[in-house]
């Protein structure tokens, strides 16, 4: 690996060096190195681009990783990646991609990501996008995640997307059986004239099932978020949306919640602030000897930590 390559994978993934256990590197649309271990295989789909990540019952304390970088401009890169999850599983999925844009044309990933997640299983997936490059092209990724949590099971989503994408359209889907639990923490910042745009859609089918979907975004300059979240609560569930945003400079930024409860015990909330960064803030750190722009690179980092 070259340096480029080495620092997007630090970026999305953490990654210093190979990981131990098991892995899954795509570069420039193609697998670069892959390696599986006695509980978790990784298989390349047949029909389509992406893999197939079979991760056996009773798994414990194992992780996988599966970033995705492009390094050449242009280069328009398509995957979708299907994980199987047995029963009693503890696991930590990193996924991501990076983009080094040094031309003129679009850079662009779209990855689809399926997750069937077994009775009692407990998950935490990260997802980290970035990019960076001198170019004039842009940088386009549209994750999509569909999660199915059987009875019991747990899952942990992180997504971050700070610095460099141009565009972007977040999709995620999840239905949850009796007593599953979905936990979503998303960041997102946008600066310049970049757009983008989550979308949040779970149902709530298992009795005493539940979700919370946290979003805390920051729009600078020009830029535009859109933010959609629906909650539907179909038996005796507990639901939670949160919708946090600072906004900047000239920038949009929009919210849409949605909850319909289709049970008498289903409890359903929806939370939304927008709004510039509070002057008594500035004003607190600046008396500590901050300038205006480090005090307010330190709240937004606070706010997005």
């Amino acid at each position: 690996m070259d340096a480029i390559e080495k620092n997007l994978l630090a970026q999305v993934a953490d990654l210093h060096e190979i990981p131990e256990g098991a892995y899954n590197i795509r570069a420039n649309g193609k697998l670069q190195s892959r390696n599986t271990t006695a509980n978790i295989d990784i298989v390349s789909k047949e029909d389509k681009p992406g893999i197939d990540i079979i991760i056996k019952p009773g798994t414990v304390n194992e992780s996988v990783h599966i970033p995705v970088v492009l390094m050449e401009s242009g280069l328009s890169d398509l995957v979708y990646n299907d994980f199987y999850i047995g029963e009693d599983c503890d696991v930590t999925i990193v996924a991501g991609c990076g983009i080094h844009n040094c031309g003129v044309d679009t850079s662009k990933h779209d990855g689809v990501h399926e997750f069937h997640i077994g009775r009692n299983s407990k998950v935490k997936y990260i997802e980290r996008h970035y990019g960076e490059g001198d170019g004039r092209g842009e940088n386009i990724m549209n994750p999509e995640t569909i999660v199915h949590l059987d009875e019991g099971s747990y899952m942990e989503m992180e997504t971050t997307q700070i610095k460099g994408i141009d565009s972007t359209s977040r999709i995620t889907r999840g239905d949850l059986a009796a007593g599953a639990t979905l936990e979503i923490r998303e960041k997102i910042m946008t600066h310049g004239k970049q757009f983008a745009k989550t979308d949040f859609e779970v149902d709530l089918n298992g009795e005493g099932c539940s979700a919370n979907v946290i979003s805390r975004s920051v729009a600078r300059d020009e830029s535009r978020q859109e933010f959609y979240s629906t909650i539907n609560g179909n038996c005796a569930c507990a639901g939670h949306s949160e919708c946090d945003a600072i906004i900047m400079d000239k920038a949009i930024v929009s919210a849409s919640p949605k909850l319909t409860a289709a049970n008498i015990d289903a409890s359903l909330i929806h939370e939304a602030a927008i709004g510039k960064i509070a002057g008594d803030q500035l004003i607190k750190l600046m008396t500590l000897g901050l300038t205006e722009a480090e005090a307010e690179e330190q709240i937004i980092n606070g706010f997005l930590k």
